[in-house]
């Protein structure tokens, strides 16, 4: 199993590598960018970045830099913590994104599956992502909508660790305090 995971994921990043080559970025830029383009209002800053992507501080720094020189990424300050910098992907960091992605090799792949199977393989990829995710103590980095602190209300949604209400769109974006409900984490 461990070769065919590690063929998709060489196949995927030569593709995206060529592909972030013709735009003129680099694939660490491209990663940090497509993350900040999925990721929720608390999972948006350099701490996170680093922390989704596995790096160090000092590369996503200079990676951000980058991102900001090339008119790609906007920094902002928190308007309640002055020490917090939000970052946001500009239209055209965006577009780069919607340029980029999906992997035409995945696509095109997942594609000629039937329905059956796509739907099956994104289920198995999801628990096996789930499983090493568990077992290695690694955060889940995963959508609102999945998360135990997440509660459906009569209003809407509210997000039980920080207290506050949250949107239709901020259900399905990444959050880097994410934690599975006790009884998905076992399947």
């Amino acid at each position: 199993m461990h070769d065919i995971i590690e063929r998709l994921g060489n196949l995927v990043r030569a593709d995206v590598r060529a592909r972030c080559h013709a735009q003129g970025v680099r694939p660490v830029q491209f990663e940090a960018l497509n993350y900040l383009s999925q990721c929720n209002r608390y999972s948006d800053t350099p701490q996170a970045v680093a922390e989704y992507l596995g790096l160090t501080k000092g590369t996503v720094s200079q990676t951000l830099k980058v991102l900001e020189e090339k008119s790609l990424l906007l920094k902002e300050q928190d308007s309640n913590d002055k020490r917090v910098v939000h970052l946001k992907p500009t239209a055209r960091g965006l577009q780069l994104v919607g340029q980029v992605t999906p992997s035409e090799y995945v696509a095109s792949g997942i594609e000629n599956l039937p329905v059956k199977q796509q739907q099956e393989t994104v289920m198995v990829l999801q628990r096996l992502l789930r499983a090493i995710q568990k077992v290695n103590g690694l955060k889940t980095f995963a959508p609102c909508h999945t998360c135990r602190f997440n509660q459906r209300r009569e209003n809407g949604h509210f997000c039980e660790l920080t207290q506050e209400p949250l949107s239709e769109p901020d259900i399905r974006l990444l959050c880097r305090e994410h934690q599975y409900p006790l009884r998905t984490e076992t399947k």
